[in-house]
């Protein structure tokens, strides 16, 4: 499987973005997906994630009522909508993918647990 996360960019506080990441391959949709992100000298940290069926997400506390993952397996596609941005949100973000088929129901929060990485994109919020 192999990821392309775009959407980035450079807005101010308060603002939305909406990142996608698209996947190529019939693995997808046996793929927990989740979303990393990586601020300048911190380490990449857990921001959001998706069970294969859709029905689970998990989100990590400094997000959690202001992103929103969501899947469309039809387009191999994965999104983060980004709301009430802050400055403490500029990171490059990262999408991942986790073969599992038999765990149809779990989101995997620990970054050693993913076989796919997409590029990455650079989300700036000014203040």
């Amino acid at each position: 499987v192999q990821l392309q996360a775009f959407g980035g960019g450079l807005v101010q506080a308060g603002d939305s973005l909406r990142l996608s990441c698209t996947a190529s391959g019939r693995a997808f949709s046996s793929c927990g997906m989740g979303w990393f992100r990586r601020a300048p000298g911190k380490e990449r940290e857990f921001v959001a994630a998706i069970s294969v069926s859709g029905t689970n997400t998990d989100y990590s506390d400094s997000v959690k009522g202001r992103f929103t993952i969501a899947r469309d397996n039809a387009d191999n596609t994965v999104y983060l909508q980004m709301n009430s941005l802050e400055p403490e949100d500029t990171a490059v973000y990262y999408c991942a993918g986790v073969l599992s088929m038999f765990r149809r129901s779990s989101t995997f929060t620990d970054s050693s647990q993913y076989n796919y990485w997409g590029q990455g994109t650079q989300v700036t919020v000014s203040s």
